[in-house]
């Protein structure tokens, strides 16, 4: 339950925050394309990789991961206790907002990406130790297969299974969070489901070409 006006203001600014479209933003800047209009059709990290290449890519990465860990960062001006669990709901409610920007972008006509990278920034800032654990899942599956969609649900999924057998201290909202992670990446990679049993998902290489 939000306290007073200033934390429902702070709750638009991790949106607007996370409405920050970087990946068009650099795309029509420096390429002079959107990358809405190529790939798998999203304004996101992955596709940015995939439509035009590391240099951009990973520029794009980095700038989504840091929405995330700046929307949850905003709780700091809020009155709520330090390490208190009203904090940690705050935390969460400001990095769902900052994701929902992603998704939803006020600055890019409200098309948007799956949010996996702002998301991890959430999940970064709300609780490092799960971030990590989630982060190696993720490393794990991508160079096994190749297949970032696949490694980005496998991540999502592993995190309740983190949250509650691996952090030491696990709030209520935390778990209900974990879990609509979870949900959230399987609903949007739901395409990406239907590529991969079909085996028609394309696989990126980061550190190689493909022979």
């Amino acid at each position: 339950m939000l306290n007073n006006a200033f934390e429902v203001v702070l709750i638009l600014a991790a949106y607007l925050l996370g409405s920050m479209p970087f990946s068009v933003w650099v795309g029509k800047l420096f390429y002079g394309i959107d990358v809405r209009e190529f790939g798998s059709g999203n304004a996101g990290a992955t596709n940015t990789f995939r439509v035009l290449g590391k240099k951009a890519g990973i520029p794009v990465l980095f700038m989504d991961i840091a929405k995330g860990i700046l929307a949850v960062a905003l709780a700091h001006f809020s009155d709520f206790a330090s390490y208190s669990n009203p904090l940690i709901n705050y935390q969460i409610a400001l990095g769902i907002a900052a994701v929902v920007g992603h998704i939803f972008p006020l600055f890019a006509g409200f098309r948007g990406g799956k949010g996996v990278a702002t998301l991890l920034g959430v999940v970064m800032a709300v609780t490092p130790i799960g971030a990590s654990v989630c982060l190696l899942i993720f490393l794990v599956v991508f160079m096994s297969f190749k297949y970032i969609s696949l490694a980005s649900m496998s991540a999502g999924v592993s995190f309740p299974i983190v949250v509650l057998t691996i952090l030491p201290h696990h709030p209520p909202m935390l778990i209900v969070f974990s879990i609509m992670v979870a949900v959230l990446l399987l609903i949007t990679h739901k395409k990406n489901i239907q590529r991969l049993l079909k085996k028609q998902e394309p696989k990126m290489y980061l550190f190689k070409t493909k022979a």
